[in-house]
């Protein structure tokens, strides 16, 4: 079940999404099978990522991404497309790392809720917190 968000938080997603580039799930999906390269990002929690993340995907949570991003991924025009529950959290991300500077950034509506519920394949190996 989608998680219910507040009325200001919308808002506040909604006037980020004119500014930014988005996806459908079955865009990364094409993308995918075409082996186009591009840096796929789950922008959740930490817990959320450990518990099950798209296969390929890195983790840079939204609480950190904009501090450890040009670490992690310095050149600002590689292909990242984030994603997060639903795309609202990624939505948020790829506005602020456009205002970085990052060219290339979409984010992909949906999210890792909308990935399972299409069937596709997820990854729920356990990870371990870096230490």
């Amino acid at each position: 079940m989608a998680k219910k968000h507040g009325i200001q938080f919308e808002k506040l997603v909604d006037t980020v999404r004119p500014g930014i580039k988005e996806c459908t799930i079955q865009d990364v999906v094409r993308r995918q099978a075409m082996g186009d390269s591009f840096v796929l990002v789950d922008v959740r929690e930490e817990s959320e990522f450990n518990s099950a993340r798209i296969p390929g995907s890195r983790h840079l949570g939204k609480g950190v991404i904009e501090r450890d991003i040009e670490e992690q991924i310095p050149d600002p025009a590689t292909p990242l497309v984030l994603y997060c529950g639903g795309g609202y959290r990624s939505a948020l991300a790829a506005h602020n790392l456009q205002l970085m500077g990052y060219t290339n950034v979409i984010s992909m509506d949906g999210g890792f809720r909308g990935w399972k519920e299409s069937g596709l394949e997820i990854d729920s190996t356990p990870q371990k917190s870096p230490s």
